[in-house]
């Protein structure tokens, strides 16, 4: 009897022996490392992608904007500075072995978090703090980016697999849903739905399907579905076998085919693929969910085994191709220190302009200040005086070294139509740079004022930042990235969106384009 206790005790020590430990530091250090990876490095599968649809794309601002991406990638790989000023909402799919055994003092989630804060304040390369606690109240930024947002699974086995993404907020805010009927068509709905979602997502990028389940099975399934690889051109080479396949190339086609392209000025390619996933549904409901993702495409994969952190494996930077981009002879420069609004009246929706000399930023909390300033009367803090001048909608990533100011792309303009009408009728201002379109009341305030929009590539905020020679905050220094920032600029480049009398690119591009395409095939 005593024997056999024996051998089992030995047994059982045995087996605990041969247990996966992890250890806390590791995924600390596994997060932290893939994030800060993922920040400068993006998959070669996606740089693939774009170059591809750079060399085929017959639209000249399109493919303009699609060199600037891919020249910022390179840039970025090699500098090892974020690809994006907005470097995104974490989020984590982690599928938890359930032989695992655990050597930590924090909670996983804890875990993450910190990986999260080393990542995101690390002091070669710090990334924008971009997450706001409180969401419908004060929205205070928790300052290190933390938390981040995590779907974890318990499984069979004795390892940790992690899929992590840095969501950009710009494609985040054009997700979809819908609960279509049993009947309904999913195609209909999408091919419907894409060009409601504007430019704000930056594509040419991929959009993630969700089918089935609940409603926030549906939207969780499309998250995850960005985290596979780009392989349309695969599947087109192959065939179809299933019905998720048959929907994968139907909508990668028929998305093309709107001509939306490249940044939304109208070209051949909308979308570099699509990635379906699906799940069992009740007999009454087909819930749908579609997320993009940006052309600022950032997500990593790592396998916890027990034998230390895992560590991203440095790319061949041979894989980046070497754009040359030259803006052209067509391209005018404008001085904006001396710029009067008769000289704006002449520029026409298309046209590429390199900017140099001052302007102001602001985002959407900083408009808010200001339209509070307006209403109360008040006089705008010192260095605040927009007359004749140029807002920059930016959030700029903090500077390190000998960096003037961080990657500093455009955020969406669309957030800034509400103060619009304002701004222009009130403090004298005559431009806007952003990215996207802008809705048909601030077209119409635009006509109005004879002002204009230019937009700046998103999805080239280190490229961007290189034109920036002086940096300076002159109002709301407590708002961090949200601050009121002048900025000093040479040879800016930047595309005229919407001109003085109301003609818009991101009108009038993909409805040429997707003209052209109809004809053609």
């Amino acid at each position: 009897m005593w024997l056999y206790y024996f051998n089992f005790l030995k047994l059982k020590e045995f087996e605990i022996s041969e247990m996966t430990v992890i250890k806390q530091e590791d995924l600390i250090t596994s997060v932290a490392d893939a994030l800060q990876y993922i920040s400068y490095y993006h998959p070669v599968d996606f740089i693939n992608a774009v170059n591809t649809a750079y060399e085929k794309e017959e639209s000249k601002p399109a493919k303009d904007a699609m060199a600037q991406i891919l020249i910022n990638s390179r840039m970025c790989a090699e500098g090892h500075r974020p690809i994006c000023q907005d470097t995104g909402i974490v989020t984590v799919f982690i599928k938890l072995g359930m032989d695992v055994k655990w050597e930590a003092k924090l909670s996983v989630n804890e875990m993450i978090n910190e990986g999260v804060r080393r990542a995101y304040n690390h002091p070669d390369n710090k990334l924008r703090a971009s997450i706001m606690a409180d969401p419908a109240g004060t929205r205070k930024n928790t300052g290190d980016n933390t938390p981040a947002v995590i779907h974890t699974e318990i499984v069979k086995g004795s390892t940790i697999d992690v899929q992590i993404a840095a969501k950009g907020g710009g494609s985040e805010a054009k997700s979809k849903f819908v609960m279509l009927n049993p009947s309904d068509d999913i195609i209909d709905w999408v091919v419907k739905t894409v060009p409601t979602m504007g430019a704000g997502w930056c594509p040419p990028g991929m959009l993630g399907i969700g089918i089935g389940g609940t409603a926030e099975k549906a939207m969780i399934l499309a998250k995850s579905a960005l985290m596979e690889p780009i392989d349309i051109h695969k599947l087109k080479e192959r065939g179809a076998k299933t019905t998720i396949e048959k929907l994968r190339l139907e909508i990668y086609e028929q998305v093309n085919a709107l001509g939306i392209g490249a940044q939304g000025l109208g070209g051949l390619t909308t979308v570099l693929d699509v990635k379906i996933k699906d799940y069992p549904t009740h007999a009454a409901n087909k819930p749908v969910a579609m997320i993009p993702n940006c052309a600022a495409t950032r997500h990593a994969h790592f396998l916890l085994d027990g034998a230390g952190p895992a560590f991203q494996k440095t790319p061949n930077l041979d894989e980046w191709p070497k754009i040359a981009w030259d803006v052209g002879p067509s391209a005018k420069r404008i001085n904006l220190d001396t710029i009067t609004p008769d000289q704006i009246k002449n520029w026409k929706t298309g046209e590429t302009l390199l900017l140099s000399g001052k302007m102001l930023t602001g985002r959407d909390v900083a408009h808010r200040r200001i339209q509070e300033i307006i209403k109360k009367g008040e006089p705008m803090p010192n260095g605040v005086n927009f007359k004749n001048r140029f807002i920059y909608y930016v959030g700029p990533v903090d500077p390190v070294g000998n960096e003037v100011v961080g990657p500093a792309g455009p955020t969406t303009a669309t957030r800034m139509d509400k103060f619009t009408e304002l701004m222009l009728s009130k403090t004298g201002l005559i431009g806007m740079i952003g990215k996207a379109e802008r809705g048909p009341a601030t077209i119409d305030a635009i006509k109005k004022y004879k002002a204009v929009y230019l937009m700046a590539v998103g999805g080239a905020a280190y490229l961007v930042s290189k034109a920036i020679t002086h940096a300076e905050v002159i109002a709301f220094p407590e708002l961090g990235m949200e601050a009121i920032h002048e900025f000093e600029v040479k040879d800016m480049p930047v595309t005229v969106a919407v001109d003085s009398n109301g003609n818009a690119v991101h009108k009038d591009g993909p409805k040429k384009w997707q003209k052209i395409i109809q004809q053609t095939s």
